[in-house]
C-alpha cells in the first residue's frame, strides 16, 4: 500500500487505476483523432512546430538508425509531429505512436508522454513499466517542454518498440532528449521575444533553459520557467516588469 509513496511508477499506476479507471488488460487501440482535428491542433501550435522542426530532425539523425521514433506532442498529449524511418513506420503506427494519437495518462495510463506531462519531469518508461499490457513491448524516453510564459506546452518523446532495448541505452538517449527539449524551449522563447534582448543566465548544474527577455529600457519583460525559479519570479503567466539590474544584481 505504501509503494506509491516510494515509486513514481507505482504512483502513476495508482492514478491509472483509481483516478482514470483504466484496466491494464484493456485491448482497445489508442485513440487517433480525425485529420481535420489534427490539422486544427497543428495550426494552433504553428510557431512551436516551426521552431521545433529542425531540432527534431537533428535528434532523429542521432537515434533513427537504432529503430527509434521521435515524437512531439502538445500539452494534452496529442502527437503533433513525428520522425521515423519508412521501414519502422508500420510498426510504430500499429502501436499508435504516430501523429494524431492521444497519449495522455488519462487515456493510456502510465506511458512516457502522458506521465511526463502529468508529473512535469523527465522520465523513462521501460517496457513492463507501461500500464497497458499491449504497450509493454515499447520503451519511451520523454522530457517536458515549457513555453515562453512558463506553462508546459508539450513533451518530446523518443520511443522504441525493439524487444532488445536496454535500460542503459535508454539512459544514453535520455541525455539527447533533454538537450533537444532545452534547445526547443530556448528557440521558442527567443521567437516569442524576437524584439527583445535575451540574457542567458545559466547556472551550474542545470540543464534547463535559464533566459531573460529585456526591452530597450533594461526592463525584464519575460523569463523562462527555470529563470522564474532561479530569480523568484511568477511561476507562470505574465511577470511583473522589473529593472534587469534589480534581478541580476
Amino acid at each position: 500500500a505504501s509503494a506509491a509513496a516510494r515509486s513514481h511508477i507505482a504512483a502513476s499506476w495508482h492514478r491509472s487505476v483509481l483516478k482514470h479507471g483504466l484496466d491494464p488488460n484493456e485491448t482497445r487501440a489508442p485513440e487517433r483523432m480525425e485529420e481535420h482535428r489534427l490539422r486544427e491542433r497543428r495550426e494552433e501550435a504553428d510557431r512551436f512546430l516551426m521552431v521545433a522542426a529542425p531540432r527534431l530532425d537533428r535528434l532523429f539523425h542521432l537515434v533513427g538508425q537504432s529503430g527509434c521514433a521521435v515524437l512531439l506532442t502538445n500539452a494534452a498529449g496529442v502527437v503533433l509531429d513525428q520522425r521515423m524511418s519508412d521501414s519502422d513506420a508500420p510498426a510504430f503506427e500499429a502501436w499508435g505512436l504516430c501523429a494524431g494519437t492521444d497519449w495522455s495518462e488519462a487515456r493510456e495510463g502510465t506511458n512516457g508522454i502522458g506521465t511526463c506531462l502529468t508529473e512535469r519531469r523527465r522520465i523513462i518508461i521501460h517496457q513492463g513499466e507501461h500500464f497497458f499490457a499491449r504497450n509493454t513491448g515499447m520503451s519511451c524516453i520523454d522530457a517536458p517542454i515549457y513555453g515562453s510564459d512558463g506553462t508546459i506546452v508539450g513533451a518530446l518523446d523518443v520511443s522504441s518498440a525493439k524487444a532488445d532495448q536496454t535500460e542503459a541505452f535508454n539512459r544514453l538517449i535520455a541525455a539527447q532528449v533533454s538537450n533537444t527539449a532545452r534547445a526547443i524551449e530556448e528557440a521558442s522563447f527567443r521567437a516569442g521575444y524576437e524584439r527583445a534582448r535575451i540574457v542567458v543566465a545559466d547556472r551550474d548544474g542545470t540543464d534547463t533553459a535559464c533566459l531573460l527577455a529585456v526591452d530597450d529600457d533594461d526592463i525584464v519583460i519575460g523569463a523562462t520557467r527555470e529563470a522564474r525559479r532561479v530569480f523568484g519570479l511568477a511561476v507562470s503567466g505574465p511577470i511583473v516588469a522589473r529593472p534587469a539590474a534589480d534581478i541580476l544584481g
